[in-house]
């Protein structure tokens, strides 16, 4: 394999604890294969704020258009949840940073281990065999719509807006995948109240009609809110727009259990970006209580996705399902019936993971 280039953000809140494992275990596979890949590292919201007055600093973005891919870790800080007149925000920085790279397809996977079917507030009959992929339009929408306050501060809005091609492009990445998969994608708009819902539904069946072998139903967000918790088997690709899959993604965490659980890849034109789903959470940051395995698995991600080396992605999940199998968690995915001797913190769940991956052969 040539030289792979390898920027870490791990931005802010637990992002630093969570990304250190996601590294190390790159790391880790680099040295067993004789892999030639450079990590490199980079700020990027409230840290970079603090340290540039930027949230992307120029920098940061040069690193990472010339990187092959990223493992990010979290950004935002409660200083910035208190004061919603703050003009430059942490946020900022993530949103920008997927506009330059051209990252327009967030595909975020919720397949549950069956170790943690207990950790889901829903009954286990109803999520055993939920395998979801969500592909979530990312660089559209309100997100980036026009933004307006009256002078007098009473009145706000924002442009919901989209492109056909900004659909069609995320389109065939979300049918390509199902192919591979059951063959069945569920689009998920507003069709019915909104004007670029009616644009997104036309475009998806007018893509729909070039993968014969898929089939493509649409379902309006409220409907697929209930369904994702009355009946997740059912699904296979979801297709959605930038704000209904933040929603919807983020309620389906709770199928896994936990979004200390949950890795996404957001893929485009560029280097690909890997993160964990979760958010800075700093109320525990720095108290070794944050699920690493999000990161790990959003490293498993990268490996996949970015260099085609899928066994060793796969080697990954093996060996979180091991560990779980065995009965160590993190708070967040710990019952009652857990063991205090195997609710572990961040630092010893890494190390568990570290310590038992094996290499798989080639």
């Amino acid at each position: 394999m040539s030289t792979k280039h390898i920027l870490i953000i791990p931005g802010d809140g637990i992002g630093p604890e969570v990304t250190l494992w996601g590294k190390a275990i790159l790391e880790k596979i680099a040295n067993l294969n004789g892999y030639d890949w450079h990590f490199q590292e980079a700020l990027m919201g409230h840290a970079a704020i603090e340290a540039t007055g930027s949230p992307l600093p120029e920098q940061t973005l040069q690193k990472a258009k010339q990187a092959d891919a990223i493992l990010f870790g979290a950004i935002g800080h409660a200083k910035y949840d208190a004061d919603p007149n703050l003009k430059v925000r942490p946020e900022q920085g993530l949103l920008s940073i997927r506009k330059a790279l051209g990252l327009y397809a967030n595909l975020r996977p919720i397949q549950l281990f069956d170790e943690l079917l207990g950790a889901s507030s829903l009954k286990e009959e109803i999520l055993k065999g939920t395998d979801i992929l969500f592909f979530r339009e990312l660089t559209g929408d309100v997100y980036f719509g026009e933004k307006q306050l009256s002078a007098d501060g009473l009145t706000a809005s924002d442009l919901m807006i989209y492109s056909r091609y900004e659909i069609e492009r995320v389109a065939h990445k979300a049918f390509q995948a199902a192919q591979n998969r059951k063959g069945y994608v569920c689009s998920v708009d507003k069709a019915n109240v909104l004007e670029s819902s009616r644009l997104w539904r036309r475009t998806v069946q007018e893509v729909a009609k070039q993968y014969p072998n898929v089939r493509c139903e649409h379902m309006f967000v409220d409907n697929a809110a209930m369904q994702l918790i009355k009946n997740p088997t059912q699904f296979d690709v979801v297709l959605t727009a930038n704000l209904f899959g933040d929603i919807l993604t983020d309620e389906a965490s709770q199928i896994a259990g936990s979004m200390g659980m949950l890795a996404s890849a957001s893929l485009g034109d560029g280097p690909g970006f890997y993160e964990p789903i979760h958010g800075s959470a700093h109320d525990i940051a720095g108290k070794n209580k944050a699920n690493p395995l999000a990161s790990i698995l959003s490293a498993g991600l990268l490996l996949s996705h970015s260099f085609g080396l899928y066994k060793h992605a796969n080697a990954i999940t093996e060996t979180i399902k091991k560990v779980l199998k065995a009965g160590y968690r993190t708070i967040d995915i710990a019952s009652p019936k857990t063991p205090t001797s195997k609710v572990l913190g961040t630092s010893a769940m890494g190390e568990m993971i570290f310590n038992e991956f094996t290499n798989p052969k080639s």
